[in-house]
């Protein structure tokens, strides 16, 4: 990574980053190139879909997650 971007990069607030994160993160998953999980995530994946499939109220989406952590709290 150059220095202009690590400086441009470093002046985000904390609220900019994470949204930038999140925007990197799309443009990876839009790629469509698979991820292979070790046997022990997914063993976790197995399990946390069997307790979302039997108790799917206990669950939150991730814009309420995104927005707790944001602040962004009503």
């Amino acid at each position: 990574m150059n220095d202009k971007l690590r400086t441009q990069i470093n002046d985000l607030s904390v609220s900019e980053k994470i949204l930038l994160v999140e925007e990197i993160w799309d443009s990876i998953a839009s790629q469509e190139m698979s991820f292979d999980l070790n046997d022990s995530q997914k063993k976790i994946v197995k399990e946390r879909s069997s307790s979302f499939k039997i108790n799917p109220e206990l669950g939150r989406s991730w814009e309420e997650i995104r927005n707790e952590f944001l602040g962004k709290n009503k």
